[in-house]
């Protein structure tokens, strides 16, 4: 039988730095006056309590290196562990969150959908709204550790094609394991400073530009008010759109780049084949917003700009209703948020270097059938790829497909419009945000939805974040035998 000890301990460890996280907005909320800070001084106490105790009484079983059932069980369960207890403050607070509406908040900032269930953010105790930001933060930093460490070396959805990059053969450029965390964290707080900075010298104000650095550098998109970016107009969108570009690129090749490798970003497939995408999509999208809608070059280029690069990101901050731009605007918006960032990143859905892989095989494919004697195999960055890899893919994607239908199958049941059940679906399992139509639109939130709906995309968002297949092994009776 599998020793769960391990993987308690380590949850245990991290719901306690969780707890400790909750002090901030304790902080915050003393410093405003609202007299809200009990709440976090509450959630603060049960969640170091429950972690604490968890940890300690699994210590017994603490012991070096994980078995692969173990590390596919604990990757799973953080995600389950930490939105449940990072719930607790909206229950308790001033949101008078039901259970379902408190989970799904929690899941969705740290799974960095930023997707919502709450109005009246304007007037929402800042406590509250630093804490919905720490999530979200806190959440990036995860997913690109899970995705640098933990999906490699689980051989899930293509990943192990960065496994020679990851921390355990790195050595080339940093010796340790612990040197490449460190620095990747330096770059995630520094980053986080200088889009902070930025904003506030672009006119927001100290709150306003802390919070939203945190949600634009983990592409989160959780906003200050009910507006979300649409609050804020003009060279702040600028600002956004180049940050969140720059959160969803491998973080990977920055300790490269700061390591005395100057050409590691331009030399990146996924990045300049990502560069490009929003590139073509911005011009597409401008042209659209000049001849179809009518706006002047200035505010078309921003809008294109500033959206393309939120929803095609997964941060989902939205400055303007997309919604009333047409059926093609609408369609493209669909579908980008279905391509996602740099693997590597804070950035979610599919990501990039999938793609590649997949139009690599079939060019690779069509050149076999139009020479049935030649041996073509596809490359990824000159190197060659392995089966195994494409078979990886390729079950990520199917697994995707099927779950995606299921989800808005399964929306659809629960009384959901087409548009909403099919933008839902994509927007949970995508880690995007807003979804579309008049419900879950960029205008719209998702407190409408029913106590089911909410719970079927709270589990979308967590198979989404965790690349599916993390989560499905799971569920294998050969799993639990392994």
């Amino acid at each position: 039988m599998m020793d769960l000890r391990p993987v308690g301990y380590v949850i245990g460890l991290l719901v306690a730095v969780l707890g400790a996280a909750m002090l901030i907005p304790l902080l915050v909320d003393l410093a405003e006056g609202r007299g809200h800070w009990p709440v976090f001084l509450q959630s603060s106490v049960i969640t170091l309590l429950g972690g604490i105790t968890i940890a300690l009484a699994c210590a017994n079983g603490v012991r070096e290196g994980l078995t692969i059932q173990q590390t596919f069980l604990l990757t799973s369960s953080v995600w389950v562990a930490l939105p449940l207890f990072g719930a607790i403050p909206f229950m308790l607070g001033q949101t008078d969150a039901s259970i379902v509406d408190a989970v799904f908040e929690a899941m969705s900032g740290l799974t960095t959908t930023g997707a919502t269930v709450f109005y009246g953010l304007d007037e929402m105790p800042k406590g509250l709204l630093i804490w919905r930001a720490i999530l979200q933060w806190l959440g990036g930093i995860g997913i690109i550790v899970v995705a640098m460490v933990f999906l490699p070396e689980l051989r899930v959805g293509g990943m192990q094609i960065f496994k020679s990059e990851g921390f355990d053969t790195f050595g080339k450029i940093l010796p340790r394991a612990g040197q490449i965390a460190t620095q990747i964290s330096g770059l995630y707080v520094a980053f986080t400073l200088i889009c902070a900075m930025v904003y506030l010298y672009f006119g927001m104000n100290v709150f306003d530009a802390t919070a939203h650095a945190m949600t634009t550098i983990s592409t989160g998109g959780f906003a200050n008010y009910d507006a979300s970016f649409g609050t804020f107009s003009g060279p702040l969108e600028y600002v956004a759109a180049v940050f969140m570009i720059l959160a969803a690129l491998p973080f990977v090749r920055y300790v490269q780049l700061i390591n005395g490798n100057p050409t590691a970003l331009h030399r990146d497939r996924q990045v300049r084949g990502f560069v490009m995408t929003i590139a073509v999509l911005i011009v597409v999208l401008i042209v659209l917003l000049e001849d179809g809608i009518h706006l002047d070059h200035e505010q078309a280029i921003r809008e294109a700009f500033f959206n393309v690069t939120s929803i095609i990101s997964g941060t989902g901050f939205s400055s303007v209703d997309y919604m009333q731009w047409g059926s093609f605007a609408i369609a493209l918006f669909f579908f980008i948020g279905l391509i996602g960032g740099c693997a590597g990143s804070t950035a979610c859905s599919v990501k990039v270097f999938r793609y590649q892989l997949l139009f690599a095989s079939i060019r690779a494919q069509l050149q076999r059938i139009r020479s049935p004697h030649g041996i073509f195999t596809p490359r990824y960055d000159g190197r060659p790829v392995t089966e195994e890899v494409l078979a990886s893919v390729m079950s990520f994607f199917m697994f995707f497909v099927v779950t995606l239908g299921l989800v808005a199958v399964a929306l659809s049941m629960t009384g959901l419009d087409f548009v909403t059940s099919v933008s839902g679906a994509a927007s949970a399992l995508a880690n995007i945000g807003p979804g579309l139509g008049d419900i879950i639109g960029p205008a719209g939130n998702f407190s409408s939805l029913n106590d089911t709906a909410k719970w079927i995309l709270t589990i979308a968002m967590l198979l989404g974040r965790l690349e599916l297949m993390v989560v499905y092994v799971i569920f294998t009776v050969k799993f639990w035998r392994a």
